[in-house]
């Protein structure tokens, strides 16, 4: 058997808190895995829920290219035959070839959580098997607690496997339950099974040491030909072995061709999908993946990585789909700035070392007081364009006021802004939920005139951070406001020690950005 890949996104990984994944999701992230080259994915659990069982009727209806749908279920009960057990005659009834069966093999769990004898355990795991292998079925065995079992009783949990096996399981799958097995111990264990089984071995880690890859590879480098986890590590307590870090380690590290290398370009969107598919925030230090995988902050780091990226990388990018990023921060040097630059449109043939330095010293200044450009690109151009550009603001602003007021326990909000556009003076008040929201639509009511397209614009995220919180309500606040139209979003910045000044300032170079852009003003 050569090596596959085992995803359990939609049962191990729905098990992590703060995750429920609908039908419609499951079979979404199943088209995603198919797509990705996956060989198996785990659906769930048929017995345990409607849910499950309506993915298994809906995902027949499916044409996959190449990933095989697996069921999942405990061994049956104990004192009950298997063919008598609802949950294994669900797993027949699934629609699949393939079933996963787990089952105890830490004599601890077998007499303090199942209470039952070791026997009853060893012939709930034979009539299991044979009854599915009776029905046609390919019978995956996950030995679960597999380790700790071995450690505690290795004839006992070396016993659990050669059953299974006897019985006609295909492949006996050595689960790390509690995630806290360290790589030297997984190596060891896993080379004395092999000497035991004739029987092909995979590996199911755990997270909770933050070893779970780690192990996964070391079983890998032991024979392990199935290596089982979920897209972003999500899974119980700290998750599962993240597929990830797994799958680009094995291909780019070890030589393992599991998935195309077109297939492998799709690994970052891949995790962004089922990552927004569970309404989760994705973590840019994920490796391979993250947005900050790529990303060069500091000034000597980025002056080696233009001349070489292998310097700091260790994989190009682009292979897993990702992308180099350079900050400029407090941290820049000329090296940054100029690949900033470059990167979001600049000439640099238009920038001498005198102008570097000068936006440099301006960057470093703004970020002593508390601005971050990292995030905020968008207020870095204006930045640049009113340093050197000879740059016409698009509207001048006299004054504005928020005033709110609650009544009948609800607080409403209004805004007053008086500028000039266009020469024009403009003096215009809005409602709003909150002063923020109420100075946003005030803004964008005193510009609809002059630039009717602004209504396909929206501010689509608001973050706040209070920088220096020993002063109290006196602190000073950051503020990062997402704005987006039709095609694409960007990010300003302002900072303030009042919330609503950091805000507009936000709010004023989100629509000037905007405005730079869709008059077609050239960044070169």
């Amino acid at each position: 058997m050569g090596l596959t890949l085992y995803d359990t996104t939609l049962r191990d990984g729905s098990q992590g808190e703060g995750i429920s994944l609908s039908l419609d999701d499951k079979l979404r992230i199943t088209r995603q895995l198919d797509r990705f080259g996956i060989d198996f994915i785990e659906g769930g659990w048929p017995g345990s829920n409607p849910k499950d069982e309506a993915y298994f009727r809906e995902v027949q209806n499916m044409n996959l290219d190449h990933a095989k749908i697996t069921a999942f279920s405990s061994t049956r009960r104990a004192n009950i035959r298997a063919a008598e057990d609802s949950n294994i005659l669900k797993l027949v009834e699934a629609g699949v070839d393939y079933v996963t069966i787990f089952a105890k093999s830490w004599d601890l769990h077998v007499t303090d959580a199942l209470q039952i004898p070791l026997k009853e355990n060893i012939e709930m795991i034979k009539d299991t098997v044979s009854f599915l292998k009776s029905e046609g079925l390919n019978v995956f065995f996950d030995a679960e607690h597999f380790f700790d079992g071995y450690l505690a009783n290795p004839n006992y949990a070396l016993k659990t496997l050669k059953v299974a096996a006897e019985a006609g399981a295909e492949l006996l799958i050595l689960c790390d339950t509690n995630g806290g097995m360290l790589p030297s111990q997984v190596t060891k264990i896993v080379q004395e099974v092999k000497a035991e089984c004739d029987t092909p071995l995979g590996i199911h880690s755990h997270n909770d040491g933050n070893l779970a890859v780690a192990n996964s590879l070391a079983a890998y480098e032991e024979g392990a030909v199935q290596v089982q986890g979920t897209v972003g590590g999500l899974g119980e307590r700290c998750g599962n072995a993240d597929l990830c870090s797994v799958i680009p380690a094995l291909q780019l590290k070890y030589g393992e061709e599991l998935v195309t290398s077109e297939q492998l370009k799709q690994l970052k969107p891949l995790y962004f999908f089922v990552t927004e598919t569970a309404n989760l925030i994705p973590i840019n230090n994920k490796p391979y993946v993250g947005k900050s995988a790529f990303t060069h902050k500091g000034g000597i780091h980025v002056s080696a990585v233009r001349k070489n990226p292998h310097t700091y990388e260790h994989i190009e990018p682009e292979l897993v789909g990702n992308e180099r990023r350079v900050l400029v921060s407090e941290l820049a040097g000329k090296s940054n700035l100029r690949y900033k630059l470059k990167e979001i449109g600049f000439n640099l043939e238009d920038f001498s070392d005198a102008m570097i330095k000068k936006l440099i010293k301006k960057v470093k200044s703004l970020e002593n007081q508390g601005y971050q450009f990292e995030g905020a690109e968008a207020s870095l151009i204006l930045l640049a364009f009113r340093e050197f550009k000879d740059y016409n603001p698009f509207f001048e602003i006299e004054d504005f006021r928020t005033n709110s007021v609650n009544r009948d326990n609800k607080t409403y909000s209004e805004a007053v802004v008086k500028m000039k556009v266009n020469g024009e003076k403009v003096h215009i008040a809005a409602e709003g939920d909150g002063p923020v929201n109420a100075l946003d639509n005030c803004f964008r009511k005193a510009l609809v005139s002059f630039y009717p397209e602004i209504t396909e614009t929206k501010l689509i995220d608001y973050k706040v951070r209070v920088l220096n919180g020993n002063d109290g309500t006196a602190a000073k606040v950051r503020v990062l406001i997402e704005t987006a139209d039709l095609e694409k979003s960007w990010t300003t910045v302002g900072v303030s020690t009042n919330i609503i000044q950091a805000s507009w300032d936000a709010l004023l170079d989100s629509i000037e950005y905007w405005l730079l852009i869709e008059a077609g003003i050239s960044i070169n």
